[in-house]
């Protein structure tokens, strides 16, 4: 081998510094061992003899790549590595001086830094075989600047670039171009990708492609290294076409051979030599860092980048929308599986779905991981029939994965939505959103089970809603547009009482309009966002009564502020009430909650200790929609409330049906000899609020009764309005603050 001019391995010094960015010199010595260039960088003493080191290792280790590692002092580390050709031949030895600073101050394992600078090393090992082939200097610049350029660029490339189908095609494209080949294929069996491109741009045979791509993955996983064919046999069948072949493994980040990246040129073209085999298994290494950016290592399905990429492209092809199909699916159950049998037993559940899912899909099905247990598929050109029998064959076959022996015994089900693309700015998000609203559905109506999204389905609507609204009510609570209405409870028997209020919350739009409760509470109970909503209406009630609570009288009203089963289960609401009220001196005596019958009894043992610690204070205590829970009077005793509140369902058809008018009164009678009073709610009319005071009920809420008004418009005409509506009625009975 001749000595190497001054500059002739800077290209490799680069991309070596890419792979490495503590690197502090390079030098390398032909087989002697004898110094034939070092980077302008190089200090290191005793470097013939840790060359001759390399080369005593690589007489005993048959490896491409046998070294030896030193730690020079505490701040720097070499390692030295032989380099063999093709015949096992030693082509010399290079030399990488390492920096240790920072918080690493210890040199990196040998094999850890092998595997690092391998595409440095291949590239210096094709240049030095040249070199020692050829007894050249240096190679043709123009083309040696070129093959640089590609190496630099694959290698220090880790990001991928605007999805792995363009960079599929990229590393085909490059490949003809840098090799010269005919046609260059890319198959990927597992991950459906298979893909091809030819120099004149006619498409190939497909039959004789499915057979090459057969025998050469075959082949491939056998051999477990770049293969290539120039010497061609007599074809003897009809399906073979003689072409010289270059194929090179790509391997998954195991190591596993995972596809195929060939190259072909017919007899007549020159060989494929080894600069581009090089070529071929760098590009093939490129494939592969797709791959791992593209799809999920845990399940080998797209990731959601990937899948919203291949559908823009799919989209942007044309046709009518509707004709493709979206499945989401989510697998039932599975933290129970991850709290009993370990997060492990999940994820093997998780890869087995995934693996249901992609088999039983047709091969231009685009499915991905979306999320945690959440897959989901874009079916194109698939009706919503098509897409539900597809579906019913995932459920089914996915219920018969059984565990792995030793993870114990358990069931694995799923639930899956269905959905069509429509018209929408964003139809691949529009269509995931109403698919996962489907596919919520189905566990609400059971789990294990299939539901499509119809527009006539009112729990699914119901649920498309809430999700319309959540990112609404969330920006409200954040910017605090909320605000308090109050509706007046009157006395039903002329001044047989003092009047109440019930605060009605309302939400500000984008444009200041209201939207009433009615809009947003199922989206806030849905998405456990009650006991924010009840903390705003405790705070801002309490501060506006804190502000006013003097003026009010002494004991003349009370406000009850009604409460969700969600805020009874946290333990710290009772506390935040408590401070509420002393921080803003709000006079207990002004505020009477209302739980819900459900909420109530659901939360037994917590509602009986908030109702007693905030009774202690002076707070009172309303039970609302009384009547519409199963076992209320087995639970009545329990609960001390001061007032129960007739569900609305029995008051509106209280003329008309006896049976309603029965269970009014037995309410009414029952309250009184437990020393209660009653409010009916829904009065809506003069009959109706004569109905309900013959029956015994005390109050009544409604149109028939009062409308609602702002609550800082109402403290404030407070004076007036008990002037002129109840002057004379007696003290101390209570007011209601509410959402409705």
């Amino acid at each position: 081998m001749q000595p190497a001019t001054e500059t002739s391995f800077d290209s490799y010094v680069r991309l070596i510094k890419v792979l490495m960015p503590n690197l502090q010199g390079v030098a390398v010595h032909n087989r002697v061992p004898m110094r034939i260039w070092a980077s302008a960088d190089w200090d290191v003493a005793d470097q013939d003899a840790i060359a001759e080191d390399a080369i005593a290792q690589a007489r005993a280790d048959s490896s491409d790549y046998p070294a030896v590692m030193y730690t020079l002092d505490s701040g720097r580390a070499v390692y030295a590595f032989a380099v063999r050709g093709e015949r096992i031949a030693l082509l010399g030895v290079v030399t990488i001086a390492v920096t240790l600073s920072g918080i690493r101050l210890e040199a990196r394992p040998l094999e850890y830094v092998r595997k690092l600078v391998q595409p440095a090393l291949e590239c210096l090992r094709r240049e030095l075989s040249l070199r020692s082939e050829l007894g050249s200097r240096e190679r043709d610049l123009g083309v040696r600047e070129r093959d640089f350029a590609l190496m630099f660029d694959i290698s220090s490339n880790s990001a991928p670039g605007a999805g792995d189908a363009d960079e599929f095609d990229r590393i085909l494209k490059t490949a003809m171009e840098h090799t010269g080949c005919a046609l260059a294929a890319l198959w990927v069996p597992d991950k459906k990708i298979s893909k091809c491109a030819t120099r004149s741009g006619q498409p190939m045979v497909p039959g004789v492609l499915k057979l090459a791509e057969q025998h050469l993955l075959a082949w491939i996983q056998l051999q477990q290294r770049t293969i290539t064919i120039n010497r061609i046999a007599n074809v003897t069948t009809q399906d073979a076409a003689p072409y010289k072949i270059l194929a090179c493994p790509v391997r998954h980040r195991s190591e596993r051979v995972m596809g195929v990246l060939a190259l072909f040129n017919p007899p007549s073209a020159a060989d494929f030599d080894a600069h581009k085999a090089l070529i071929a298994e760098l590009l093939a290494k490129r494939a592969t860092g797709v791959i791992q950016a593209h799809y999920d290592p845990g399940t080998g399905l797209m990731t959601r980048q990937a899948l919203e990429h291949q559908a823009q492209i799919l989209l942007a092809c044309g046709g009518d929308l509707d004709a493709h199909s979206i499945l989401y699916l989510d697998i039932d159950r599975l933290h129970v599986i991850n709290e009993t049998f370990g997060m492990h037993v999940g994820d093997d559940v998780i890869a087995s779905v995934a693996e249901v899912l992609s088999q039983s899909l047709p091969s231009d099905a685009l499915c991905a991981r979306i999320s945690g247990d959440r897959l989901a598929a874009l079916m194109p050109n698939t009706n919503l029939a098509a897409a539900s029998a597809h579906a019913e064959r995932i459920r089914s076959t996915a219920a018969a994965i059984t565990p792995r022996a030793g993870q114990g015994s358990f069931d694995v089900s799923v639930s899956i939505g269905i959905a069509p693309l429509a018209n929408s700015d964003n139809p691949l998000a529009h269509a995931l959103a109403t698919a996962e609203i489907a596919c919520k559905a189905a566990k609400d109506r059971g789990r294990n089970r299939i539901e499509t999204f119809q527009d006539s389905d009112q729990s699914i609507i119901r649920r498309h809603t809430d999700v319309l609204v959540i990112g609404k009510l969330r920006s409200a609570l954040g910017d605090d547009s909320f605000r308090l209405d109050a509706q007046p409870i009157l006395p039903l028997r002329g001044n047989c009482g003092r009047p109440r209020f019930e605060l009605l919350l309302r939400m500000l739009g984008d444009r200041g309009e209201i939207i009433p409760p009615g809009k947003f509470l199922s989206a806030a109970d849905r998405y456990q966002l009650m006991p924010t909503i009840d903390r705003w209406v405790v705070r801002r009630a309490c501060a506006l009564l804190g502000e006013r609570g003097a003026a009010l009288g002494d004991d003349t009203l009370r406000f009850a502020i009604n409460l969700s089963g969600q805020s009874l289960q946290d333990e710290s609401f009772s506390d935040f009430v408590h401070a509420q009220i002393e921080g803003n001196r709000t006079p207990p005596r002004l505020l009477c909650f209302e739980l819900t019958e459900t909420a109530a009894i659901g939360n037994l043992k917590k509602a009986q200790a908030f109702i007693e610690r905030l009774q202690k204070i002076g707070c009172q205590f309303a039970l609302d929609d009384f009547g519409t829970g199963v076992s209320s009077l087995a639970y009545l005793k329990d609960l001390a409330v001061n007032y129960l509140k007739i569900d609305g369902s029995f008051v509106r058809d209280a003329i008309d049906n006896s049976r309603s008018e029965s269970m009014i009164k037995a309410i009414a009678q029952l309250a009184k000899i437990m020393c209660m009073e009653t409010i009916a709610e829904y009065v809506e009319t003069d009959a109706l609020r004569a109905r309900m005071a013959d029956l015994g009920v005390d109050y009544g809420q409604g149109f028939a009764m009062g409308k609602a008004q702002r609550f800082e418009d109402l403290l404030q005409e407070l004076a007036i309005f008990e002037a002129t509506v109840s002057p004379t009625t007696a003290a101390g009975s209570p007011a209601v603050a509410a959402r409705r």
